[in-house]
């Protein structure tokens, strides 16, 4: 598992876009106890539907490229979208 998941870490160092403030692979197991590797994207864009400030079009702009991306890593299965914690209300 150590090789797959430096080669992990690799492929999300170089996932890189103007929305995406970071992005790291990390670990997971599923329900089913099998090990999965999900792209995590820190954006400071609001991702809140529910917010006045959010924009439909820089969340679907930021999730196609993720998802392109992950779709030609091998060892990446998922991708999330999450918010700086300083940014939490």
């Amino acid at each position: 598992m150590d090789i797959f998941f430096n080669y992990a870490i690799e492929a999300a160092m170089s996932f890189a876009h103007p929305l995406a403030k970071r992005a790291k692979v990390w670990p997971m197991k599923s329900r089913d106890g099998s090990d999965r590797n999900v792209l995590v994207i820190v954006t400071t864009i609001v991702l809140d539907p529910l917010s006045e400030k959010y924009k439909k079009k820089l969340v679907d702009r930021l999730s196609e490229a993720a998802s392109a991306y992950i779709a030609g890593k091998a060892g990446i299965t998922d991708f999330v979208l999450i918010n700086r914690m300083k940014e939490w209300e």
